[in-house]
């Protein structure tokens, strides 16, 4: 067996690996692309020792590109105000009265629900969006 045909199973047996891991991570992937570059360079006819420093060099190269791509992404909302997690981020309520401790009842998917204004927010009535979940209370701001 050729060594281009080993890097080549290295780089699938890793994809499949991350795969099959259900992390949800990309390092394995990422190092697959250094296994695939290494087959690319059996192909070219390089020695063992070169095929390994491809393999090293690309598969780092990829995790310090990866790592710096995700220290520019904004943060992820914390889970109570994420829409991708909460379906109810987003959503409106109407607000008849606020209490005097700054709380209000809402019938919201048909219960009473407590809701609290957002820090900074003036107690208004009217609609709001919901802009967290904290418990059983909704966080809302006024639309």
């Amino acid at each position: 067996m050729t060594s281009s045909t080993i890097w080549w199973l290295i780089a699938g047996a890793a994809v499949v690996v991350e795969l099959l891991s259900g992390t949800g991570t990309v390092y394995l992937l990422l190092m697959s692309a250094g296994f695939a570059a290494a087959a690319l360079s059996a192909h070219a006819g390089a020695a063992l020792s070169t095929q390994l420093i491809v393999a090293a060099v690309v598969s780092l190269g990829a995790v310090i590109g990866w790592h710096a791509i995700r220290r520019k992404r904004p943060p992820e909302p914390p889970t109570g105000a994420n829409r991708d997690v909460n379906l109810d981020i987003g959503e409106r309520v109407h607000v008849d009265a606020w209490n005097a401790d700054g709380t209000a009842t809402v019938r919201y998917r048909g219960a009473q629900w407590t809701v609290v204004a957002r820090d900074g927010s003036t107690l208004a009535t009217g609609e709001h969006k919901v802009a967290e979940v904290i418990g059983s209370r909704l966080v809302v701001e006024k639309i």
